[in-house]
């Protein structure tokens, strides 16, 4: 990632805003603590009962492993020491449970990698090596595309319904672990997955919703950058950041021109993407939502500030309407269509891409609303909890893991030093796991 000379001016001046820092990190501990206290064990606290929860019929320590490079990340070392050994003693997949592939890979697998590249503890790395053994007979369908569902014990698969997000976000977990252990086999699964979900693009070059796996055909042609797509195109751009891949960067270049040319929708003045037909680019509808909310940090680290700097404005403008973000809303009517806010970190990312390229402390601005906001609305007497309606404010007893994974990860990394976390050498997943390059075999 290049930073201009005079941002990074701007960023050394700057520095850390160490209230700000210290806020977030008092508050993430809030969390943190309610989870260890009421939850410990568990995949993740339930913020209103204050009770534990799994999401399946025994733990995976979904919460532990997620947010385990968070605690490294704020200097928490006594937190991160019980987590990993937790982790490191507790953890087993040896379960007969049928599992979804993609959120493993991206909440476990991903997380284990990063913390075994931060701490060095070859646990995390043999468990990391284990859990991806027992994943790859998700891959094995006629096109290579992934079964939704596999068998942690059988290796059985199911669900034959997917989508690209599902598919084409896998390369930096599985490529990464395959560097660590020299078993080629795992790259070369997710790269086929990959290479499959590029060749169904359409001939203006966009992706659909989604796909059949077993018949690689599209059951759902409406396209966009939110859910079931989003973090396609954030790993093709993050592929050639973390593997210098270039036929990565030629899929990315492919995509991105379509997206700016169909999906990019101007509104009185303002940068918004929509929905749209994958074939033809025809308009479906002005709909944006929480989730959509990366694509500005996409856009800006792959070096289209303009656009980026545009279109957060425009995903903050969603947010002020009713001070915090829902799920999905209609961007020319300014209306809420899916009112939950599950305490999604996107819009948070995107404003520590922006921050970090262009040193401005407007973005440091817009951080400090929105974790003001964050806070106020969410937080209950032993963590945060999801909002069932952003109107209301009503709660939903729920606190996914992500929230300690990535949420306060980016609140963190905005006010911390600029050292903390430098987005040129190391790569954050979209579960915000960071991952160090490793060198390929020679």
């Amino acid at each position: 990632m290049h930073v201009a000379p005079e941002a990074q001016r701007r960023l050394d001046a700057n520095g850390a805003d160490a209230v700000m820092a210290e806020r977030v990190k008092a508050e993430f501990l809030h969390g943190w603590r309610g989870y260890r206290q009421y939850a410990w064990g568990r995949d993740a606290l339930k913020p209103l009962s204050n009770t534990g929860s799994d999401w399946y019929a025994q733990s995976l320590l979904m919460t532990p492993v997620d947010a385990l490079d968070t605690l490294l990340v704020m200097g928490l070392t006594d937190e991160a020491d019980a987590a990993r050994e937790l982790i490191a003693t507790q953890l087993s997949f040896d379960k007969d449970l049928d599992v979804k592939h993609f959120e493993i890979v991206i909440r476990l697998l991903g997380g284990l990698l990063s913390g075994y590249q931060m701490t060095g503890d070859a646990r995390l790395l043999a468990l990391a090596d284990d859990l991806g053994t027992r994943l790859l007979p998700a891959f094995d369908s006629p096109t290579g595309l992934p079964y939704v569902t596999v068998n942690l014990r059988t290796g059985k698969t199911s669900g034959t319904e997917s989508n690209p997000a599902e598919s084409g976000t896998l390369l930096l977990e599985y490529g990464t672990l395959a560097r660590l252990t020299g078993k080629q086999v795992y790259w070369d699964k997710a790269w086929r997955a990959l290479e499959a979900t590029y060749a169904m693009r359409s001939p203006i070059g966009l992706v659909g919703e989604r796909f059949d796996v077993e018949t690689g055909q599209w059951t759902q042609t409406r396209t966009h950058v939110g859910a079931r797509i989003d973090s396609y195109y954030e790993y093709l751009w993050k592929c050639w950041q973390l593997f210098a891949e270039p036929r990565c960067k030629t899929m990315w270049d492919t995509h991105i021109a379509a997206l700016n040319t169909h999906v990019a929708d101007e509104v009185d003045g303002a940068l918004w993407y929509g929905h749209v037909d994958m074939a033809t680019g025809a308009r479906i509808a002005p709909r944006f939502g929480a989730l959509d909310a990366f694509f500005p940090g996409l856009l800006a680290v792959s070096g289209d500030l303009d656009r980026a700097m545009r279109l957060q404005h425009s995903a903050f403008s969603m947010w002020q309407a009713h001070g915090i973000e829902p799920e999905a809303w209609d961007y020319r009517a300014r209306t809420v269509v899916s009112p939950g806010y599950p305490l999604r970190p996107e819009i948070i990312e995107s404003a520590w891409y922006l921050y970090r390229l262009t040193g401005d402390r407007a973005w440091r601005d817009m951080g400090r609303t929105m974790f003001d906001d964050f806070v106020r609305h969410t937080r209950t007497d032993s963590g945060f909890a999801a909002l069932a309606n952003v109107v209301t404010k009503e709660k939903k007893d729920d606190m996914e893991s992500f929230v300690l994974a990535e949420t306060f990860k980016y609140f963190y990394l905005l006010y911390a030093d600029p050292a903390t976390r430098d987005p040129a050498t190391t790569v954050l997943t979209t579960e915000a796991h960071p991952l160090r390059p490793v060198a390929a075999p020679p």
